[in-house]
């Protein structure tokens, strides 16, 4: 029990919730994010990397785009799990991506 408890308070800690310009009065982005760029990422630089796909980033008057990199998990056998918006109180709000088994 203790154990799943704290695989829950890790995973919790791991998924950092942002808003951009979003905050308690409302602010930030009113529509959604225009959809991803396909990214040509080619090869991997070594082995055990990772692609992580680029994303719109909101910088407080328009989406700008973010490119993808090649990353290696934090430990092994991590998987990537990549950022999205959500829809909340009629704005968009940014879920960072995160590393987990």
């Amino acid at each position: 029990m203790l154990r799943r408890f704290l695989a829950v308070v890790a995973l919790v800690a791991c998924i950092g919730v942002t808003a951009g310009t979003a905050s308690a009065q409302g602010y930030g982005p009113r529509h959604a994010p225009p959809p991803p760029r396909y990214e040509r990422h080619g090869r991997a630089p070594g082995r055990g990397y990772v692609w992580i796909g680029g994303y719109q980033h909101w910088n407080g008057r328009a989406y700008v785009w973010v490119p993808g990199r090649w990353a290696r998990p934090p430990r092994p056998g991590q998987r990537w799990y990549p950022g999205r918006y959500v829809s909340r109180g009629g704005i968009y709000v940014w879920i960072n991506g995160y590393w987990h088994f």
